[in-house]
């Protein structure tokens, strides 16, 4: 834990948790399940989650390109992808990579699902 956050009071891994922890459950509110549990992890309350290969995957799988990378700056990550068409389809950022990816996920997952909604 770093200085800053000791003489704030912030538990800097529970807070860490608590980010992937929303990320978990906007994912989970898509309609996402875990019957498949290669490259996942799991939270301390059982619940599974994609570990970022495997959010990379299910991005190539939809056609598009998934890039997270660390901003030093700001201390998160960040998660970016990029249709067919190299322009960029939207952008999340998390404390951690698995937190950045998953929620990107439930992003790319719920910009499917009204897209086929609203062509049918």
């Amino acid at each position: 834990m770093s200085r800053a956050w000791a003489l704030k009071g912030v538990d800097l891994e529970r807070t860490v948790i608590m980010g992937l922890d929303f990320a978990i459950d906007e994912l989970y509110s898509t309609g996402w399940s875990a019957l498949d549990t290669n490259d996942c992890d799991y939270l301390p309350d059982g619940r599974c989650y994609p570990r970022p290969v495997r959010v990379s995957r299910e991005f190539a799988e939809a056609g598009y390109d998934l890039t997270i990378r660390h901003v030093q700056l700001f201390d998160c990550f960040r998660a970016e992808w990029t249709g067919r068409d190299e322009e960029s389809s939207g952008a999340v950022v998390g404390r951690g990579e698995a937190e950045a990816a998953v929620y990107a996920l439930a992003q790319l997952r719920r910009r499917v699902f009204a897209a086929a909604v609203a062509s049918a």
